[in-house]
């Protein structure tokens, strides 16, 4: 299916995945909704893609993704997608790790996350239709030692997509996650030794292609719902 004429809002469209999906969207004709946190990459973005807006900030924002939803409906009148994908990493041995740094993963990964669940779902309901697209991890699946914190918050977004999608079996709205694994963007850039090398994986995941199958979620006919996509470098032993 094309995505002529929906309306799709990506969060973390900065860099990453967000960014490649961003792309992706746009290329299969949706009209973008763009947030991040950095308004000059956004600006550039949102200049490439001819229908979209742009709207920076800060996802611990409690306020943000109410605007969000107003400003896609203003200017486009409909939302249908939402690629619910901001997120941070920090993890460490216990006598390294940075407890601030750590909540604020959690505000991003959690709270963000299930505040623009919440607040598009609500809309979602009312119109009876929209699909919402978390962006989860592997490690919403599994855990290794130093990175308990993180994989924590994905595990809290593994258990509200699929309570989500539980409540909402039989409605006009879908929702699904994907659950990618080591992938080369900057969400690691604080990392020590880069974690492909640390893993030994010879070729990670590059964001276009996780890209690629978000785009394939959000165009399944609407009675189709891949509630969970997990995908892995083939090198990954994990």
């Amino acid at each position: 299916m094309s995505l002529t004429g929906k309306v799709a809002l990506v969060t973390g469209a900065s860099s990453g995945i967000g960014h490649a999906t961003a792309r992706a969207f746009a290329e299969a004709g949706a009209k973008l909704v763009l947030t991040g946190q950095r308004p000059e990459r956004l600006a550039d973005l949102s200049a490439r893609i001819p229908d979209s807006i742009y709207l920076p900030g800060n996802l611990a924002d409690a306020g943000l993704p109410a605007e969000l939803l107003r400003a896609a409906l203003r200017k486009f009148g409909r939302l249908d997608i939402v690629f619910n994908n901001a997120g941070l990493n920090h993890d460490g041995t216990i006598e390294e790790i940075d407890i601030d740094a750590v909540c604020a993963m959690v505000r991003i990964n959690v709270e963000a996350n299930f505040r623009i669940a919440y607040t598009v779902l609500k809309h979602f309901r009312r119109v009876d239709e929209g699909h919402l697209i978390n962006c989860s991890s592997v490690m919403g699946t599994k855990v290794r030692a130093t990175a308990g914190a993180y994989s924590g918050t994905k595990y809290a977004v593994e258990a509200l997509s699929e309570a989500l999608r539980l409540e909402l079996a039989g409605t006009g709205v879908r929702v699904s996650c994907v659950q990618p694994g080591l992938v080369t963007t900057e969400l690691h850039r604080e990392s020590k030794i880069p974690p492909a090398i640390e893993r030994n994986i010879e070729r990670p995941l590059r964001a276009e292609e996780v890209a690629a199958l978000v785009r394939l979620i959000a165009e399944q006919p609407s009675h189709i719902n891949i509630a969970r996509l997990l995908l892995l470098p083939q090198d990954h032993r994990i």
